[in-house]
């Protein structure tokens, strides 16, 4: 899979720009504020219809202009698709060859990509929420049943908990009624514990050595940690669980106003060698597990996809020697499409240079050197 070309119009900082990519490395090149990463932000909406940056939505808009445009070319295996979205007053129009999608699943996977940016050290420092977005951008790429089951399982819970205030303020309430919402909430929650829990051990076979290739230390690993402890994540034992709590903690739940147990509630940490780099990891610990994990996703991709994604990388060399940069670079080779912003070419090593293309980024225009 690569992206061939982009084109925005009144996104961000461009008013008007057009870039035509090579299949495998491509650099962005230019001083900071300059709309290097704004680059990287359109690729993440065409692919996931939202900005990884996260924010408001207007503010996507060149200031000035109702609506804002992204449009791309894909191709994958031997087919192209032209991908096209657009931002107005709140809303989103998706298109692929011209046709209108009304489905976000009908949608996502048709550019699959990874994505690195410095903000991702929240992965490991920052709230559970944030550790939870990255598990439901990478499945929702995945897998459409993930995709699908993620937004129904959000569905009841909206409306369990709408009940469950009710059931609080009023004695009329019909109890059974929580208990219908509950069953068909644990069945939705059974697929996500699932499906999550298969993604960290795919994860986890690759990550201990990708870092120590890049970082010269052993034993690193994800860990799954949900709310709710299971034995195993057989259907009937997550099943099984997951409704004793219910009926544990009712009165809990009743008080608060709110489903305090199921997946929404899920977390991971990352350790090196069984210490848990969120409290005790350095800052460069920290930012190469991340990218590690990161590059442990491609063989997943590639995998379940049958296609490898595409790796956009902004500001990755950053605070990393020199010995590091080369070891990464080793690892972001000329099979794989990558997009990779910079404020200096002396951060990549020269052999690397010559097969990719370079672009300068200056006050919103893009040209290549």
């Amino acid at each position: 899979m690569f992206l061939s070309k982009i084109n925005l119009y009144n996104f961000r900082n461009y008013r008007k720009v057009s870039v035509q990519f090579g299949s495998k490395m491509n650099i962005l090149i230019g001083h900071n504020a300059q709309g290097k990463t704004n680059i990287l932000e359109a690729i993440s909406i065409l692919a996931l219809t939202k900005s990884h940056r996260g924010g408001c939505e207007a503010n996507l808009i060149k200031s000035g202009e109702e609506k804002a445009i992204i449009k791309g070319r894909v191709k994958t295996r031997r087919i192209l698709n032209d991908l096209e979205i657009q931002m107005m007053d709140g809303n989103k129009k998706i298109q692929v060859n011209s046709d209108k999608v009304s489905r976000l699943a009908d949608y996502i996977s048709y550019l699959n990509v990874i994505i690195f940016t410095p903000d991702d050290l929240e992965l490991i420092k920052g709230s559970p929420s944030i550790r939870r977005n990255f598990f439901n951008i990478e499945l929702s790429q995945l897998s459409k049943t993930y995709l699908n089951t993620y937004n129904e399982y959000n569905k009841i819970l909206k409306t369990r908990n709408e009940y469950l205030k009710l059931l609080f303020t009023s004695s009329i309430a019909d109890k059974n009624y929580l208990d219908i919402l509950t069953d068909k909430l644990v069945e939705k929650a059974v697929i996500i514990y699932q499906e999550r829990q298969k993604f960290i051990e795919q994860i986890n076979e690759n990550l201990s050595d990708i870092f120590f290739d890049i970082a010269g230390e052993r034993s690193l690993k994800m860990v799954y940690e949900t709310n709710i402890r299971f034995d195993s994540f057989d259907d009937v034992i997550i099943k099984k669980e997951m409704l004793a709590i219910y009926k544990k903690n009712y009165e809990k739940e009743l008080n608060y106003k709110m489903t305090l147990y199921g997946p929404h509630r899920d977390d991971f940490s990352i350790y090196l060698a069984d210490v848990n780099l969120k409290n005790f990891g350095s800052q460069g610990q920290q930012r190469l597990a991340v990218v590690a994990t990161k590059l442990s996703e491609i063989p997943i991709f590639e995998r379940v996809c049958n296609t490898k994604p595409i790796l956009l990388l902004d500001d990755i060399f950053s605070e990393l020697d020199l010995t590091k940069r080369k070891k990464l670079l080793k690892h972001i080779n000329n099979d794989i499409q990558s997009i990779i912003t910079t404020t200096d070419l002396k951060n990549i090593q020269k052999k690397y240079l010559e097969d990719a293309n370079i672009y300068i980024v200056e006050k919103g225009n893009i040209s290549r050197k």
